[in-house]
Formats: C-alpha cells, sequence, structure tokens
C-alpha cells in the first residue's frame, strides 16, 4: 500500500502501479465472477473485467427485457457467458450483488441457495450487509463478503475505463472465510479498472454513500440549482441567462478548475469581485445547510433512509413513477433550456469509442 497526506491525515492506498493488472488476473485465474444484474453498474464492471482477461459471466432475468436485450447487444451470449439469475450463481465463485438495493432483497433467497463454501459474495454498496435487519439478507459464514465501490456512476466506470483513467474505489472485507478474501476484493477492484482503491468499511461506506447522493453529488446540488433558477427568473432574468449563471458556467467552467487543483485554485482564478462574493457568502451558506446534512446523516445511519428506500422501491409500479417523476424535471423549463443551451455548444470532432479501444492496465481489447 502507498501512503498518502489527505489534507494532513495520512491514509493507505492500493495503487495500480503497485498491484498491477497481470497480478489480478494470476490470482483470478481460476476464478469465475458472476455478475448478477445488468442494470447500472453492471454492465460496466463486467465489460471491463472481459476486456481486461478475467472469466465472466452475466446474470440477467429474460423478465426485464430491456436489460436482457442491452446485454445481448453488448455480445453476451445466453447460454455461454448470459443465463438466469440463480444459474449464474450457480457457475460462479465470486458473485456480484450487482442488482438494486430493493431488489436484493428480492433476490437473495435464490442467490443464497446458490452459494458454495469458498464463494465470495461481492457488493458495490453497503446497503443490503449494514441495513441486514432490514434486507434478510445474511451471508452463510462459509462464503467471503466483499465490497468494491466505484465512486462514479456507471456509465462513468465504463467511460473512464475505456480513456485509460479508471475511476477510484473504496473495498472492504466484512467476512474472510477463506483467508483469501482481501486479495480476492482487491483484483476484482483492479480488474474492473479502478484508478485506486482505499479501504473503507461496510457501514463507513453505505453511510458517506446516502449522504453524498442525498446530499452534495445530487439532492442538495439539484434542489440549489432550482433555487437560484427561479430567483433570477422571478426578477425578470431570461432562461437562456438564468441557466447560464446556475448551470452552464459550473459545469462547463468553474467545476473543471476546482477538478484540476481545487477550489481555492478555482477562486484565485476568478474576479476579485466573484473571490470576494464567494468568501462572504460560503460560510451564510454552510450556516444554512449544515443542520440539514446533520439530519441527513442521522436519518441514514438509523435506518430511517433504508426504509425508505426499500418501501418505495419495491413497489411494482416503481418504474412508471420514476419515470413521471423525473419527466417532471426534464420538462422543466430550467433544463429545456438546459437542452438548448447544449444544443449550442461548439461541437467536437466525432470519436467513438468501442470495445477495441485501449482498456486500463495497457490491454488492447477485442
Amino acid at each position: 500500500m502507498a501512503v498518502i497526506d489527505f489534507g494532513g491525515v495520512k491514509e493507505e492506498v492500493i495503487m495500480r502501479k503497485e498491484f498491477p493488472l497481470a497480478k489480478a488476473r494470476k490470482m483470478l485465474k481460476n476464478e469465475t465472477i458472476a455478475v448478477i444484474g445488468y442494470g447500472v453498474q453492471g454492465p460496466a464492471q463486467s465489460l471491463n473485467m472481459r476486456d481486461n482477461g478475467f472469466n465472466v459471466i452475466v446474470g440477467q432475468s429474460r423478465k426485464f427485457k430491456r436489460d436482457w436485450d442491452r446485454a445481448l447487444a453488448d455480445g453476451w451470449k445466453p447460454g455461454k457467458t448470459l443465463f438466469e439469475l440463480d444459474e449464474a450463481a450457480k457457475r460462479g465463485t465470486i458473485v456480484q450483488m450487482l442488482v438494486s438495493d430493493a431488489a436484493q432483497r428480492a433476490v437473495w433467497p435464490a442467490i443464497k441457495k446458490c452459494l458454495n463454501p469458498g464463494d465470495a459474495l461481492y457488493f458495490s454498496h453497503g446497503f443490503s450487509i449494514v441495513y441486514k435487519d432490514q434486507t434478510k439478507v445474511i451471508p452463510p459464514p462459509d462464503v467471503d463478503v466483499i465490497l468494491v465501490a466505484p465512486k462514479g456512476s456507471g456509465t462513468s466506470v465504463r467511460r473512464n475505463f475505456l480513456s485509460g483513467a479508471g475511476i477510484n474505489s473504496s473495498f472492504a472485507v466484512a467476512q474472510d472465510a477463506t483467508g483469501r478474501a482481501r486479495e480476492r476484493c482487491i483484483a476484482v477492484g483492479i480488474g474492473i479498472g479502478s484508478g485506486y482503491l482505499f479501504p473503507t468499511t461496510f457501514e463507513g461506506e453505505v453511510y458517506s454513500d446516502l449522504t453524498g447522493e442525498r446530499g452534495v453529488l445530487m439532492g442538495a446540488l439539484a434542489g440549489i440549482m432550482e433555487a437560484q433558477y427561479d430567483v433570477l427568473r422571478a426578477n425578470g432574468h431570461s432562461p437562456s441567462e438564468a441557466f447560464n449563471e446556475t448551470v452552464e458556467e459550473l459545469t462547463q467552467s468553474l467545476i473543471r478548475l476546482v477538478d484540476e487543483n481545487g477550489m481555492d485554485w478555482m477562486y484565485a482564478n476568478c474576479s476579485a469581485t466573484a473571490q470576494r462574493g464567494a468568501l462572504d457568502w460560503k460560510p451564510r451558506f454552510k450556516k444554512a445547510v449544515l443542520p440539514v446534512f446533520q439530519e441527513l446523516y442521522k436519518r441514514v445511519k438509523t435506518g430511517v433512509e433504508t426504509q425508505r428506500v426499500l418501501k418505495v422501491c419495491g413497489q411494482p409500479d416503481y418504474q412508471v413513477r420514476l419515470t413521471r417523476e423525473l419527466a417532471v424535471m426534464g420538462n422543466s423549463e430550467m433544463w429545456q433550456a438546459g437542452a438548448a443551451s447544449r444544443a449550442l455548444r461548439p461541437r467536437e470532432a466525432a470519436r467513438k469509442i468501442t470495445s477495441s479501444t485501449k482498456g486500463v492496465g495497457g490491454r488492447r481489447t477485442n
């Protein structure tokens, strides 16, 4: 492990150069990795591992035609590398539970029957294990229970892999039945294309992840954007002006400066007027939202948010309701203005990314 100073706190991380792809392949050469679910993370992780030379199969129910057809389009072969959920689980020695959190509760009884002593049960979210009292996902004592959680959506995991950059992931071991759980976990983390891996626990991953998604990463971000847009529109600013000052400048300019060298560097590269205003108003926003984040974290840690997810996402009509909710957002004036703004961006030269692109680890795929 490499020791890195994160703001004065030293942490150990695993870099690809110290745990190369060849080492991961060697460790897992006799393993069959069964990816259960081809929805969000499943496609990215399975394709990355296949491109990196691992023995991968996919488990996806034919009843969910969209995901089944997507797996077919990505080259998975029924009866050879594509199976129903339970058949894939039976064939796998590392079983990746990548269906949604709500679905994991539903499919767990069938998956549990397919596990053999010495298998590894893999998650990309600590949800089912940490909240086992609600999910009833309780692994048998004779299997490894491991986690690799990429810090990004499945789309980003795949895009970053194809670009050669990789995406950072956390990893954890909840149960080591074989004495090999940690090395299996890290090897799979390298196989899916992680840029680097940092250790956590199942509890640490799920508490931070649920807070982040509801907070800065998605919920708070969208809410703050809508509030500022509404204020600008109410004061006579046009949709294009309100959107550009709320979203476009953030995503196309400022956040990229933060990514390059940090928030202070972004501030230093803006006008003096912008700097002064941001520095003056930052404490006020922090004071306003800190109680909200404290309440959010409390609800996450006590399982209240889990109850909400399992109750709502497990309902038969959830996808219909979700589509309706997202349509309200997409059809709002703000995001219609966003679509118009995106259409006006200068076109970059088309560059088709395919599975023949050089992948992480330097292996050209076929």
